[in-house]
């Protein structure tokens, strides 16, 4: 029996394209649990960004999330982690007087500025790729949200907030300027220790497959890395398999290659 950990934007599916999960790879999956194996998200959204085309099509064992800061297994929310009143509070007033854009993102919320109060442009046009903007905004957020997703145009902003933050936050450079920000100490790596050791599974038997930064943890971590046919150039370097693309099969490919189906 393996343990399949996957990612999501970029390995699921491309929302930069426009579809939907192949069908191909809601087969593959399918049938790899058929055949005794055990398939989780293991992601950097949080519950509130886990899109219905996922859990609706596939019946996925768990769900890991956030990297890291909460993890369910058949239904049972087993770990959840929130930023604290006073590192929420220190956040938000760095990010505004600093002029970082952000969404804070949680499990049952997103929070950020309203409309038309981002400081850039590029910001902007990111959050409004969201199908549902009916975020709260900064003041709602305390002791809800488990990390954020920044972006930032205002030179040294954020060698500022490293200095600030960083022996406190896990920052993600999520390349192009964006950056992912969670609690020191979690990752995606600690999101297959927490559910491996729950279930006993040794991580030898474990498979992690991604496309992007924020995988290099969990994909460094596993028995097994499986990299996605267009991911950056730092995952398909610590691979031990490099698939196709998205839309060319690439899950089922790396599944078949994996012979769990």
């Amino acid at each position: 029996m393996k343990a399949i950990f996957f990612d999501i934007d970029g390995t699921l599916f491309d929302n930069n394209i426009g579809q939907g999960i192949p069908e191909s790879c809601v087969s593959g999956i399918r049938l790899a649990q058929e055949n005794g194996n055990l398939c989780f998200i293991n992601t950097g959204r949080t519950k509130r960004l886990i899109e219905r085309d996922i859990t609706d099509r596939i019946c996925f064992d768990g769900y890991l999330l956030g990297c890291g800061m909460t993890i369910i297994y058949k239904g049972e929310t087993l770990l959840k982690k929130t930023l604290d009143y006073d590192l929420t509070k220190e956040i938000i007033e760095f990010l505004r007087s600093n002029r970082i854009d952000a969404i804070l993102e949680g499990d049952e919320d997103n929070y950020d500025e309203k409309p038309g109060e981002f400081f850039t442009k590029r910001f902007e046009k990111y959050a409004g790729k969201y199908t549902d903007r009916n975020f709260g905004r900064y003041e709602a957020a305390y002791g809800k949200f488990l990390k954020l997703f920044a972006y930032t145009e205002e030179e040294g902003a954020m060698e500022r907030f490293f200095e600030r933050f960083s022996d406190r936050l896990e920052i993600i450079d999520r390349e192009n300027g964006f950056y992912e920000i969670l609690l020191k100490g979690c990752s995606k790596a600690t999101a297959m220790d927490f559910i491996c050791e729950r279930l006993n599974i040794p991580l030898e038997d474990t498979v992690a497959i991604g496309d992007s930064n924020n995988d290099l943890p969990m994909l460094k971590h596993a028995g097994c890395a499986i990299a996605m046919g267009r991911s950056s150039k730092d995952v398909l370097a610590c691979a031990d398999y490099v698939t196709t693309d998205i839309g060319d099969d690439g899950v089922y490919n790396a599944l078949k290659w994996l012979g769990v189906i």
